[in-house]
């Protein structure tokens, strides 16, 4: 079941609250967008070329929660959802065999995995991602996850748009 109730974030916290705050308002924002479409809807492409789809833009956020939070955070082996070296789109470009039902619970997992991740941790502690070479602290994981969520909603908006005319949010 798509929660469509989106906390708002306090306009007073500490930067911890804050940026939690933040990350579950983009998260819940994405949910909105994908609210009340039926399977059919959320597999339609925005603007050909484009194969960018509500179901895309989700499984993709799915593999960014992985990412950051699993494989770069807790240092899991966490290897991809969807994409592969030989197909490294994949995680966008759905297909028949593709089920929104599979890939909204996919999505979800990984975000619950991804608080149990931070859950403890300061926001100084630091992950690796193999895919970058480096360190980076969890503050700077939850601001590239809200700045990675703010960017895909606008998406997500003018693709609800195109399929329905729903705006806002």
């Amino acid at each position: 079941m798509i929660t469509t109730e989106r906390p708002e974030p306090p306009t007073v916290s500490d930067e911890r609250t804050a940026l939690e705050s933040w990350l579950d308002f983009h998260r819940a924002t994405l949910a909105q967008k994908v609210a009340g479409l039926d399977e059919a809807q959320l597999r339609e492409a925005s603007v050909p070329p484009s194969t960018l789809t509500l179901m895309g833009l989700v499984r993709h956020m799915a593999e960014v929660e992985r990412s950051w939070f699993r494989r770069c955070l807790a240092r899991e082996e966490a290897g991809p959802i969807y994409y592969s070296d030989e197909d490294p789109d994949r995680d966008i470009d759905v297909t028949a065999e593709d089920s929104w039902e599979e890939a909204y619970a996919t999505w979800q997992a990984e975000i619950a995995a991804a608080r149990d991740a931070a859950r403890g941790r300061s926001l100084d502690d630091l992950g690796f991602a193999p895919h970058r070479n480096k360190e980076f602290d969890l503050r700077w994981i939850y601001i590239h996850m809200i700045e990675e969520y703010a960017r895909h909603n606008g998406h997500a908006d003018l693709i609800r748009e195109r399929i329905d005319g729903a705006t806002g949010a």
